[in-house]
């Protein structure tokens, strides 16, 4: 059975609790984040004959982690077999096998492998898999305060929110068949277009 999350775009206010809740329950460093959260936004804004100031601008909020592929490429790319999925479909690492090369994360179009360089070895968002095992959810999604995310399997998240898996700055999911469902920003869903050719990361330097 695939596992999957759900991201809901018109809940998240960038609060980022997701993120700190993931970094101190597996203890990471401050360069390393398993989940992050952009920024995204874009437009301008222009001062009228009168005084008066108008503005088209747009900002909006995603947070990813690992999507736990059904293509993976960083399955495809690691040369010893450490990047591996297991009975739930969740991509981990086996520590022993990794030789901290980086190629996953060089690979992956999500940036969700990270390379301990104190460790020397990859890490990455496992989908909190002994949580999982042991009847609870991964800890980014209990600590939403919006409950804007969600988590299980893969066919009953699509069933009871949709198939909609990019927006941006997500890459498009067909290059590596994200197992994620998400609820567009309002933005995204109202001008979808616009908002892919004008935005941009605003918060660039704090994703790690």
């Amino acid at each position: 059975m695939q596992y999957g999350f759900y991201f809901n775009g018109r809940r998240c206010t960038g609060c980022k609790t997701c993120v700190l809740a993931c970094k101190d329950l597996h203890d990471l460093p401050s360069s390393i984040a398993f989940r992050q959260v952009y920024e995204y936004g874009g437009g301008s804004w222009r001062r009228q004959p009168d005084g008066t100031v108008t503005q088209d601008t747009f900002c909006y909020y995603v947070s990813v982690a690992c999507n736990h592929c059904g293509n993976p490429a960083c399955v495809r790319v690691c040369p010893t077999g450490a990047m591996h999925k297991d009975e739930r479909g969740l991509v981990s690492v086996d520590a022993a096998r990794c030789i901290g090369c980086g190629y996953c994360a060089l690979s992956c179009p999500y940036r969700a492998p990270k390379v301990d360089r104190d460790a020397g070895r990859s890490v990455k968002c496992d989908g909190c898999t002994r949580r999982v095992a042991e009847g609870g959810a991964p800890v980014c999604v209990e600590a939403c305060p919006l409950r804007a995310l969600d988590f299980g399997p893969i066919g009953e998240l699509r069933e009871k929110y949709g198939a909609v898996a990019d927006v941006p700055p997500l890459p498009d999911a067909t290059a590596t068949s994200p197992n994620l469902v998400l609820t567009p920003p309002a933005p995204a869903q109202a001008d979808p277009d616009r908002v892919r050719a004008e935005g941009r990361v605003l918060n660039i330097r704090e994703i790690v």
